[in-house]
Order: C-alpha cells, then structure tokens, then sequence
C-alpha cells in the first residue's frame, strides 16, 4: 500500500505533494514502483496534528481519487476518520476506507461501509491524534489490541459490514510508546491467526528514530526490517511511503517464507 499524502504537516514526506497535481503524479510514480494499493489522505494523523475542516479534507483528496480512479486499476484507499469524506471518496472511485479512528464509535462511518460494501481497515488508536502520545498507558497492549479486534468485529457484524470486508491494523504508534510498539511487533505472528487480514504501517516511524537516532529521512533500513518481519509473521499488507524498496524486501521475505516453485 503506497501512500499518497495530500497535506502540508505529515511527519514524513513535509507535505511535498500538498497540492493535487504533484499527488497525482506522485500516486503514479507508487505505482510504477509496484504498489498494489494506494493510500490517499488529506488529514495528517501525525502526533499533535490539528484536525482540518471536512470541506478542506474533501478538498485536498477528491481530485486525486477521480484522476487517479481514471489512469489506474488497481484498489485506491482513502484515509480519512470522517464519514463525508468517505463517502464522497468511494463516489470518485476508491474502494476501501482506511479508518485510524476505528476506535471511536462512528456508526455513521460503519453504516457507510456496511452500504456501500467497501473494503473497512479498522485500526486500534488510543486517544486522539493531537493527544494520542502524551502518555499511553496499558495494563497489557498486545491483549487490549487484541480485544478491540474481537469487539469491533462484533460491533461491524451488527451494522451489517461483512467479515470478508474488514482488515486489521494494531496502529503502531497510535497511542504507542516505543516499548508497546515492540511488544505489537513481537506479536504479529498470534495476530496474524485471526480470521481476517493484518495491515502495518511503520514506514519511517518515530519509534525507528527513538531506538536507532535516525532522522525521518534515514528510517528506510528501520522501516524495511519491520516490513519483511511482518510479512515472516503473515502480515498481508505493507502501507510505505518507499514502494520500490519495500516492494523488494518483501518479495524477498515471501520468497524465504514460501519458495517459489521450481
């Protein structure tokens, strides 16, 4: 999954395709490198970000979705908490709602999905993206995951949202300190023997600084080393600002997992 920021203030690319053109051409050139999904947001979730206005998100990521629905086959995700811009999306051509705030109890976002039939990535997230890493605190992370996984299926099988629609992410770095990011990690393998798929975004994570003391910039070896770690544990789908690179390592980490026939 590439992603395709369209904001001036995300952590990792400094909003250099802030504007719908360069997103555009950006979102192609993810695709040239392999990508087999693209992940299109208009709202940073960086921690502090400030929320921005539903006319602005609608703003910023409908034109990209509508160009890029028309010059690419594969599946276009939008990122977004809020039910408008959702649905407004998957009306421009995207077929999966990438919800960081599945923690909240969003009927209208659920209902949405449930309607619609898109894809749903329901992501664990404790707090709020402008407080969310203040000051985490879990009794036992891995199990607390775990549960909101096993409660939010419930909850999506009861507004009419479909198994087969939902993936997972633990939300590495959502409401996260470093020692439950590692704890997550760890963990991949029991998660991954759930019923439905594991989504991982880590790509150039703070947690990678705080353990190595790389600068945003330097996480590609970081960010790497988690992705083919995950796909060893099963993990399904890499999100990743570095498509080609990351592309290749997992290609490399399925190939250990599971030789290709001779």
């Amino acid at each position: 999954m590439g992603i395709v920021n369209v904001t001036p203030d995300s952590f990792a690319d400094g909003g250099r395709f802030g504007d719908a053109d360069r997103a555009i051409a950006h979102g192609l050139e993810l695709v040239r490198q392999g990508a087999a999904i693209l992940d299109i947001g208009g709202e940073s979730s960086r921690p502090g970000a400030a929320p921005v206005s539903e006319a602005e998100e609608l703003r910023r990521v409908i034109p990209v979705i509508e160009a890029l629905a028309r010059r690419v086959s594969l599946p276009l995700s939008i990122d977004t908490m809020k039910p408008a811009v959702a649905r407004a999306a998957l009306q421009a051509g995207a077929s999966l709602v990438n919800d960081v705030g599945a923690s909240c109890a969003s009927v209208e976002m659920w209902e949405l999905v449930a309607g619609t039939g898109a894809g749903y990535v329901a992501m664990h997230m404790q707090g709020l993206p402008r407080t969310m890493q203040l000051r985490p605190v879990y009794q036992d992370v891995v199990k607390e995951v775990g549960d909101f996984f096993a409660e939010r299926m419930a909850r999506l099988a009861a507004q009419g949202v479909a198994c087969e629609q939902i993936v997972f992410d633990v939300g590495i770095g959502f409401g996260k300190n470093v020692a439950h990011n590692l704890q997550l990690l760890r963990a991949l393998p029991g998660f991954t023997k759930l019923p439905r798929p594991m989504l991982l975004g880590v790509s150039r994570k703070s947690f990678i600084g705080a353990l190595t003391g790389a600068p945003v910039a330097e996480r590609l070896p970081g960010s790497l080393a988690c992705a083919s770690l995950a796909v060893a544990a099963g993990v399904q789908i890499i999100r990743t600002h570095d498509v080609a690179e990351t592309v290749q390592a997992v290609r490399l980490a399925e190939a250990i997992r599971e030789p290709p026939e001779a």
